[in-house]
C-alpha cells in the first residue's frame, strides 16, 4: 500500500500519468519495452483526415513541470475511517462522504472508485489575493538537485520552485491548482460539468489552465454571479474598480455532450410508466411555404397501428431523425389522430437548447446574505466568506440528475451538501455528495474559535448535521441525512523504514505492522481495508461482510476477500481452499496485506492458490 506506492513514485516521471492513458487505451502502439509506434501512430490521424497543429502556442509558469509531477504520482496517504461516527444509525447506511484532508491526496484516493463517475464538480478555491490569504502549501521533501532530475528542468529552475513554498504568487497558485484540476477531469463522467468560483486576481490564468486541461472546445462560458450589494470602494481603493459581480467558470467533460439549460420549473412531468416521468407533447406542424429543405420534413409518421401524415402545405416540426429516435424508444404515440410525444427529463435535457443563463442576481443570494445564514443556523459567526446555498443548489440542478455524485474538494463551510439536501428534498432525488476539506487551523480571534472549533473542518461537519436536522423538520423528505468521515493520514518516516526491512527480512520481522496503522478515530485493520476499498473500485460508502474461516475473520465484498489482521495460520488457508474448492466461496481475488502475515502463512496461501482443484483462477495479490 504506501510502500508500493512510493516505489512507484520513485520512477514517476511528469507525463507519466499521460503516457498511462496512452498505453490503456492504445497498447498497440507501444513495443514490448514501452517504445511508442509514432509512425503508425501519426499513419493514423492522416487516415483520419486530423491534420497536426504546428502553432507555437504553449502555456507556461513556473513549476508546472512539477505540477504536472504531482499530478502523475501516488498519494502516500492512508484513509482512516471515524468507526463511532460512520457506524452512528444515521450515518452506517450513508452514500455521502466528508474526507478531511489535502485534497490532492484525496483526489488520488477517489480515482480508485469515482473516476468517470462524478456527474457534478463544484469548486471555491483560495483566492490569490497578493496577501496571507493564499500560502503555496506544498511540502518538498528533496533538494533541488533530486527535483531536478525527477521532473527534467535545470538545477536552477528547481531551486526557483522549491523556493515558491510560502508564497503568495502567480506561479504558487497555478502549481498548486493545476495538479488538481488535472485529476479532477479524470474523475468526471463524459456528460460531467465543473463550476469553479474565481476572483478577478487569477481568473485570466485559471482560464488558460482549464483551457489546456479541458479543453477550449469544452468551454461552456462564464457565469456572472452578483455577489455583493454594498460597494466596496474606500478612500484606499479608488484607483481599482471594486466589482459587484464574482465569476463562476463552466466547462464539461466532452464537448458533444450539451449543457442542461432548462430552468427549474419550466416542465413538470406528471405522468409515470415503466421507463419514468414523462408530460404529454403534440407534435405540431407548421407552414411549409417558402422554407427550404421541406421535403425531409414532410413524411408520414406511424405507431405500428395508426399513420398521420402533415396536412397540405404544412410540415412537422421535427424532422424524421428525432421522430424516429421518439419512435425506437417507445416514446410516441397516436391519439385521435395526434401524435403524442413522451416527453421526458432526459429528452430534454438533450434535445433542448435555452440561452445560456449567463448571469445570476442578487435574489439566488449574495455573500453578505450566505453569511447571515451561516450565522443563524450555527448560532456564531463561523465563517468569513460564503457561498449562498441557493446559488449552488441552480448550479446542481442544471448540472445533474436526481441519482448523481456532486464533488466540492474546496468544501469549506459545506455549502455543498447543504445544497444538496435541499435539492433531494425538494424534488425527491438521491444525489451523493463528495466532500474533501483540509484540517485548516482557526485563528484564536476568530468567534468560531470561541465557540470551540478548531478547524475549518470541524464547522463544515457541525452545519452538515445542523443543516440535515433542520430540512428534516421543516420538509420531513425521506432522504439520505447522513455521512461517512475519513481521515487522510501518513505513517512515520521510522515506520516506512520498517517496510523496507520486511521485504529483505519476512522471516524476523515481528512487529505489529498491521497497529502501526491506528488512529484515535479508527483500529489499522480498518483503515487499511478502507483504503484497499478505495483503490480497488468499491467506493467507501459501502460495509464489507466479516467472513469467518477456521479461526481468522477476513472481510468480503463481492468477488474479493481481504485478509489484513494478524493471525492468518494453516488452519485458515485450508478451511479458504477448501470452500474455493467446493464452491461454497466464490471469489476471483484475494488481497493480503502482507507484513501481517507469517512467511509459512503467505508461501503456503501462494501454493495452494496457484494449484487449485478445479482450475478455478483465483488472484493472490500481495501489498506492503
Amino acid at each position: 500500500m504506501i510502500k508500493d506506492n512510493i516505489l512507484y513514485n520513485e520512477s514517476t516521471k511528469p507525463n507519466s500519468r499521460e503516457i498511462e492513458v496512452l498505453k490503456n487505451t492504445f497498447p498497440q502502439y507501444f513495443d514490448k519495452d514501452g517504445n511508442f509506434y509514432w509512425d503508425r501512430f501519426k499513419e493514423i490521424l492522416k487516415n483520419e483526415e486530423i491534420s497536426l497543429n504546428k502553432e507555437g502556442y504553449e502555456l507556461n509558469f513556473l513549476g508546472k513541470s512539477y505540477a504536472r509531477y504531482l499530478s502523475s504520482t501516488r498519494t502516500e496517504t492512508f484513509i482512516a475511517p471515524h468507526t463511532e461516527h460512520n457506524e452512528a444509525e444515521e450515518n452506517k447506511d450513508s452514500e455521502n462522504l466528508y474526507i478531511i484532508g489535502d485534497n490532492l491526496d484525496a483526489l488520488k484516493h477517489l480515482l480508485g472508485s469515482y473516476a468517470g463517475k462524478i456527474k457534478c464538480i463544484y469548486i471555491d478555491p483560495p483566492y490569490n489575493t497578493g496577501s496571507d490569504g493564499f500560502v503555496y502549501p506544498d511540502n518538498f521533501y528533496f533538494d533541488a538537485k533530486k527535483l531536478s532530475k525527477m521532473i527534467g528542468v535545470e538545477e536552477e529552475e528547481a531551486d526557483r520552485i522549491i523556493n515558491l513554498k510560502g508564497k503568495s504568487s502567480h506561479s504558487a497558485w497555478m502549481s498548486f491548482i493545476y495538479p488538481r484540476l488535472i485529476l479532477a477531469r479524470e474523475l468526471l463522467s463524459e456528460d460531467g460539468v465543473i463550476f469553479i468560483s474565481i476572483d478577478y486576481n487569477e481568473q485570466a490564468n485559471l482560464k488558460l489552465i482549464c483551457d489546456e486541461i479541458y479543453g477550449e472546445e469544452n468551454f461552456v462560458g462564464e457565469i456572472y454571479w452578483e455577489s455583493k450589494t454594498k460597494s466596496q470602494n474606500t478612500q484606499t481603493s479608488y484607483n481599482k474598480l471594486q466589482p459587484k459581480a464574482e465569476k463562476i467558470f463552466v466547462y464539461k467533460r466532452k464537448s458533444k455532450d450539451r449543457f442542461n439549460l432548462i430552468e427549474k420549473g419550466q416542465k413538470e412531468y406528471p405522468f409515470t410508466d415503466e421507463q419514468g416521468e414523462y408530460r404529454e407533447h403534440i407534435l405540431e406542424e407548421m407552414n411549409s411555404e417558402g422554407i427550404r429543405g421541406r421535403e425531409t420534413m414532410v413524411f408520414d409518421i406511424t405507431d405500428g397501428v395508426s399513420t398521420v401524415s402533415p396536412n397540405s402545405g404544412k410540415q412537422w416540426k421535427l424532422g424524421q431523425d428525432q421522430v424516429s429516435i421518439y419512435k425506437e424508444s417507445n416514446n410516441l404515440f397516436i391519439r385521435d389522430g395526434k401524435v403524442v410525444i413522451k416527453m421526458r427529463p432526459y429528452f430534454e435535457r438533450t434535445s433542448v437548447m435555452e440561452p445560456f443563463w449567463g448571469f445570476i442576481d442578487k435574489s439566488m443570494g449574495t455573500t453578505e446574505s450566505a453569511k447571515k445564514d451561516l450565522k443563524k443556523l450555527m448560532e456564531c459567526e463561523a465563517f468569513d466568506t460564503v457561498k449562498p446555498i441557493n446559488l449552488i443548489k441552480k448550479l446542481i440542478f442544471h448540472a445533474t440528475n436526481k441519482e448523481d455524485i456532486i464533488l466540492d474538494f474546496f468544501s469549506g463551510s459545506g455549502t455543498t451538501a447543504h445544497a444538496v439536501m435541499n435539492l433531494n428534498a425538494e424534488d425527491g432525488g438521491n444525489r451523493k455528495y463528495i466532500l474533501v476539506q483540509i484540517p485548516e487551523l482557526i485563528k484564536e480571534d476568530k468567534p468560531a474559535y470561541k465557540e470551540g472549533h478548531r478547524t475549518i473542518d470541524e464547522i463544515g461537519r457541525e452545519r452538515i448535521r445542523r443543516a440535515a436536522k433542520k430540512i428534516q423538520e421543516e420538509a420531513g423528505a425521506d432522504i439520505d441525512y447522513g455521512f461517512k468521515v475519513y481521515s487522510l493520514k501518513s505513517l512515520e518516516e521510522e515506520v516506512i523504514t520498517n517496510l523496507d526491512y520486511f521485504d529483505d527480512n519476512p522471516k524476523l520481522f515481528l512487529d505489529d505492522m498491521v497497529g502501526i496503522f491506528d488512529t484515535e478515530k479508527s483500529k489499522g485493520k480498518d483503515a487499511i481495508l478502507s483504503t484497499y476499498l478505495a483503490l480497488d473500485g468499491y467506493g467507501l460508502s459501502v460495509n464489507t461482510q466479516k467472513y469467518r474461516l477456521s479461526n481468522f475473520e477476513a472481510d468480503k465484498i463481492k468477488n474479493s476477500i481481504y485478509m489484513i489482521d494478524n493471525g492468518l495460520d494453516s488452519d485458515d488457508v485450508m478451511e479458504l481452499i477448501k470452500r474455493i474448492e467446493t464452491l461454497e466461496l466464490d471469489i476471483t481475488r484475494v488481497v493480503v496485506y502482507a507484513p501481517s502475515l507469517s512467511f509459512h502463512a503467505l508461501h503456503e496461501l501462494k501454493k495452494n492458490l496457484s494449484n487449485l482443484r478445479n482450475n478455478k483462477s483465483v488472484e493472490l495479490i500481495e501489498r506492503y
